[in-house]
């Protein structure tokens, strides 16, 4: 859908001497290479749809090389359009948007395609192929790219068993658990292993016990050096994870801070302590808790 492009740097508007002050970049805390500069940076940005809705006002942040981070806010503050602009299916009315120390903004839209090759996205409705396996849906992501088969055929399995549906490479979409549904879809975007991955909502719909896994998952993904930001309503989980969070509200960021308490854990150290967190024992039964049920 076409933007009201009113689009005009940073630079310039500094230039003119805009009437609001310019919010620095937040500065994190995340290890990175020695001279590379963060793998998402935005800048001023605000985003308006047709019509005038603004759904980004000013939005001013960045995240470090190998971060972990949520986007968190009520239906309509503009997450998703945050993830939109980061994969530019709609452009910034001002502002930038770098991925890489890149801005995507000022690249042709015809090297668009190869932008997304290094994002990998997992949209809320899993987006799968119906009438494809399994083993196909995840494959089609490489032979759209070109991959050799000879790729595709030694990738596949190893990012099927990575998301524990090896057993599951025959099987359709409507054979599958929406918890392994939202599998499928997060090994699609992470087959070809890109240095970024967005996940808009990727625990929604699911229960407490599919939750976790899912998010230990995107956990395993983050620890092999992948940077994850992640688009979510469970405000729960969010605070039992302990990562970074940044949180929008009527488009602009109102909150963006590192959260407390955070220690390195292997992923089975992590599962075990969002299960107790969450009162769910090891076998996925509640631990005498029937509250809710």
């Amino acid at each position: 859908m076409p933007l009201l492009k009113t689009r005009r740097s940073s630079r310039a508007r500094r230039r003119e001497g805009g009437d609001h002050p310019k919010r620095e970049p937040r500065r994190t805390t995340a290890k990175r290479p020695s001279g590379q500069p963060p793998i998402i940076e935005v800048e001023d940005a605000t985003v308006v749809y047709p019509g005038g809705h603004v759904a980004l006002e000013r939005v001013t942040t960045s995240i470090g090389r190998g971060e972990f981070a949520f986007v968190v806010g009520p239906t309509g503050c503009g997450k998703s359009t945050l993830i939109k602009l980061l994969i530019r299916d709609v452009e910034p009315a001002a502002g930038l948007v770098r991925i890489a120390g890149k801005d995507i903004n000022e690249m042709p839209h015809d090297r668009t395609p190869y932008l997304r090759r290094r994002i990998g996205t997992v949209f809320q409705d899993f987006k799968l192929l119906p009438n494809r396996t399994v083993y196909d849906n995840v494959a089609y992501a490489l032979q759209v790219i070109g991959e050799p088969r000879s790729q595709i055929r030694r990738k596949v399995p190893e990012i099927l068993r990575l998301v524990g549906l090896q057993s599951k490479i025959h099987n359709y979409p409507d054979e599958l658990s929406g918890g392994e549904q939202q599998r499928v879809a997060i090994a699609r975007a992470f087959v070809n292993h890109p240095p970024l991955l967005l996940a808009d909502e990727p625990t929604g719909n699911l229960d407490p016990v599919t939750s976790i896994g899912i998010m230990q998952l995107l956990y395993r993904i983050n620890r092999t050096g992948t940077t994850v930001l992640v688009v979510t309503h469970d405000r729960d989980m969010v605070d039992k994870m302990r990562r970074r969070v940044i949180a929008l509200e009527d488009g602009r960021l109102i909150r963006d801070e590192d959260a407390s308490g955070y220690h390195d854990e292997s992923t089975k150290e992590f599962a075990a302590r969002m299960r107790a967190e969450m009162g769910v024992g090891d076998e996925g039964g509640s631990n005498g808790n029937s509250e809710g049920r």
